[in-house]
């Protein structure tokens, strides 16, 4: 009488390599993700950021449902960088340099990533993380203000609502002079903050040379495309 034997179970097929290659796949989309945003602002689509990355649509949304989800993944690190440079100001020894310094650096951040500057500035999509960023940094960037305001070094007539019309001003520049003279917008911002101190003895150099006259008219044409594409036009 032969002896029974079970057969063999049938192979499990290998699910970590799986788990890898979706991991990588997750992690280039959220890089292209990072440089489309940064370079288009937030009105771009999946698609767009899936054939950025090397990789399929249907990919990428099994990734991130839609593009909503896929900026909360992508902005969380660059929404607490801003805040951390504002909390860094603001222990600044000396009261106008931590001003300074907040001025400068949170406008550096917007001039280097559109997509951070509509978030915040714009509130772009509703993201609410941006919500919850501004509604943290208001309080920070209102001591920076205050602080320096009481050491008498900035205008006593300037309040923590100034400073985003401040970045928006100087985010206008830099969306028109982008392909022209992309660190344009560091000479109005010098002229901006001799504008904001209470007391100088002559104006500050400015770090950028004005435009030519090929130069301007090639920013004003940006400027009138920019706008003839919004919606609505």
């Amino acid at each position: 009488m032969s002896r029974r034997t079970d057969p063999a179970p049938p192979r499990e097929t290998p699910a970590r390599p799986l788990r890898a290659d979706a991991e990588r796949n997750r992690l280039r989309i959220i890089a292209a993700a990072q440089a489309v945003f940064a370079e288009r602002g937030l009105d771009v689509t999946v698609d767009d950021i899936a054939r950025h990355a090397g990789v399929g649509v249907g990919t990428a949304y099994r990734r991130f449902a839609n593009r909503e989800e896929l900026i909360e993944a992508v902005f969380e690190s660059e929404l607490q960088r801003i805040t951390a440079l504002a909390e860094q100001a603001l222990a600044h020894e000396d009261p106008w340099d931590g001003f300074v310094q907040c001025l400068v650096t949170t406008a550096q951040q917007f001039a280097d990533n559109r997509g951070l500057r509509e978030i915040l500035l714009e509130g772009a999509h509703g993201n609410s993380r941006g919500t919850a960023t501004r509604e943290r940094l208001t309080p920070v960037v209102g001591a920076v203000i205050k602080r320096a305001q009481q050491a008498g070094m900035l205008r006593d007539d300037i309040e923590p609502t100034d400073f985003p019309l401040f970045q928006i001003m100087l985010g206008a520049v830099t969306e028109h002079s982008r392909t022209v003279a992309p660190d344009l917008w560091k000479r109005y911002l010098t002229v901006l903050m001799d504008g904001l101190r209470r007391d100088r003895d002559r104006p500050t150099p400015l770090p950028h040379r004005a435009l030519g006259t090929d130069e301007f008219d090639e920013t004003m044409k940006a400027a009138h495309k920019t706008a003839s594409e919004r919606p609505g036009r």
